[in-house]
């Protein structure tokens, strides 16, 4: 697999060309796909762009050839199954989250899937404890633990408000015209546009 990634200096450069332009330029990420086109980490970048641009379709293409590629690469593992979920696919999100669920029970991103699992059902308050948990666990990728307390902020919120709590599938019909569901909270997450792919 060796040499099907892009050298550390070439990604070094690349890096230093995304911070310089926002890291919203993916021009810099083609041309290094196209000498490298089985570097799951070059599609996975393009992916993560992508879905910031709201390029929903090219974004999801990107994401599950990063896990194609290299199915153990975690990270673009969780990403494409976030993606998914924010996309309003739950059930496409679980089944890719699968061997992340499979993880040890200390792994940070297996917390985060159990926490995710959680707002899938409504259970807010469960949700917030497993992220906080997730958070202590998580020194290798700090930005993700930003995204992950916005989204606890946003399930506090509605829980005050009286839109979360618990027992949700007991109450299915309710929170099927809720516009504060789950899904609805976390389509907010990628611009609230629920593009199938």
């Amino acid at each position: 697999m060796a040499e099907q990634l892009a050298p550390d200096s070439e990604m070094e450069k690349l890096v230093a060309a995304l911070s310089a332009s926002d890291g919203d330029d993916i021009g810099s990420i083609d041309i290094l796909l196209s000498e490298y086109p089985n570097d799951p980490r070059l599609h996975f970048m393009r992916g993560s762009i992508l879905a910031g641009q709201a390029d929903h379709i090219k974004a999801h293409e990107s994401l599950s050839r990063a896990v194609e590629i290299a199915p153990e690469y975690a990270i673009a593992r969780y990403q494409l199954g976030f993606f998914e979920l924010t996309s309003g696919e739950a059930d496409r999100a679980l089944a890719t989250w699968g061997p992340i669920l499979r993880a040890p029970k200390d792994n940070y991103l297996r917390v985060f899937v159990e926490g995710m699992v959680h707002v899938i059902r409504d259970e807010f308050s469960e949700a917030i404890a497993k992220f906080e948990n997730g958070i202590s666990l998580n020194q290798e990728n700090l930005p993700m633990n930003g995204d992950i307390e916005l989204l606890m902020r946003e399930l506090k919120a509605k829980m005050d408000a009286g839109a979360g709590g618990n027992n949700a599938l007991d109450k299915k019909s309710n929170d099927d015209a809720s516009a504060t569901s789950a899904a609805s909270l976390l389509l907010g997450q990628l611009g609230g546009n629920p593009t199938k792919h």
